[in-house]
């Protein structure tokens, strides 16, 4: 019986979580959101309204108006194609260069891979915000400006940890008949190392969509990323901060569509760690 009972629980365990389920569905609508604006909602999320200042969200206007009457809902709606954009390509250059980087270190002798270690543990030491903003007061505020800043802050988390995941991959048994069958060094790493490091960081890419899109809505609320009047999250949240007493609708919405992202993309990658996890046992 409690043989049963135990394969039952191991069974319900595997069975994937309704929360999961709810953060796809979330990211899927989040995806046709930024792709296909044109199928949430009709209004223009640059159309100002003096006379509609400031509404109340409402049959008309679900998430209200802003103070100059623009529709917040449409500005979220169409803020999500530039949040996702810097989210997923601050990821995507973080994860091939850290990927690239991580890769050479530990594939190199003694002397190259401790210099290469001490200097990604030195950039680690800094916050990577401190790092994004460094960078922008470097080549300037706008919008590649913000996606290039992301990425180069998180880099160094990336190339971490494939060089450690690459230390592990060259010496297993695998890797080592390649070797001993005559196989090129360079065949040896694009057909047996790189595929097996490349596993764990696409996890660590997953949950990182939503620390992207936090970090660029961060430099956003600050002024260092698109100028106004683009609808991006966080420059929604900026224009907002003055208005929380009498309108709190203009940052409450996009800063709980914010959160829904980073806790889908955290819950994903959870649910993908773990199944990694299980099939390396």
């Amino acid at each position: 019986m409690s043989v049963l009972v135990a394969v039952r629980s191991r069974r319900v365990k595997r069975m994937p979580a309704p929360a999961l389920w709810a953060a796809a569905g979330f990211l899927v609508l989040l995806v046709v959101s930024a792709l296909l604006p044109g199928v949430f909602t009709a209004a223009d999320p640059l159309r100002t309204d003096i006379g509609e200042a400031l509404l109340a969200p409402g049959p008309g206007h679900p998430f209200g108006t802003d103070q100059t009457g623009r529709d917040v809902f449409a500005r979220v709606i169409y803020g999500s194609r530039y949040s996702l954009a810097i989210g997923f390509g601050a990821t995507l250059i973080a994860l091939v260069v850290g990927l690239m980087i991580g890769s050479f270190a530990g594939l190199m002798r003694s002397l190259g891979d401790g210099v290469l270690s001490r200097a990604i543990e030195i950039v680690m030491a800094f916050p990577e915000f401190l790092l994004a903003l460094i960078v922008i007061a470097i080549i300037g505020p706008g919008e590649a400006s913000l996606l290039v800043a992301v990425a180069l802050a998180v880099i160094p988390s990336y190339a971490r940890v494939a060089r450690v995941q690459t230390l592990v991959v060259k010496r297993a048994g695998y890797v080592e008949a390649a070797r001993t069958l005559g196989v090129s060094p360079a065949v040896t790493v694009l057909r047996h190392v790189l595929p097996n490091t490349l596993g764990p960081l696409l996890v660590m890419a997953t949950m990182g969509v939503g620390t992207a899109i936090t970090a660029a809505a961060g430099l956003s609320f600050l002024g260092l990323g698109p100028k106004p009047p683009t609808p991006e999250w966080g420059l929604i949240l900026s224009e907002g901060r003055n208005f929380l007493a009498s309108a709190w609708w203009i940052a409450v919405f996009p800063g709980l569509v914010i959160t829904a992202t980073v806790v889908s993309t955290s819950i994903l990658g959870r649910h993908l760690q773990a199944r990694c996890a299980r099939r390396q046992r």
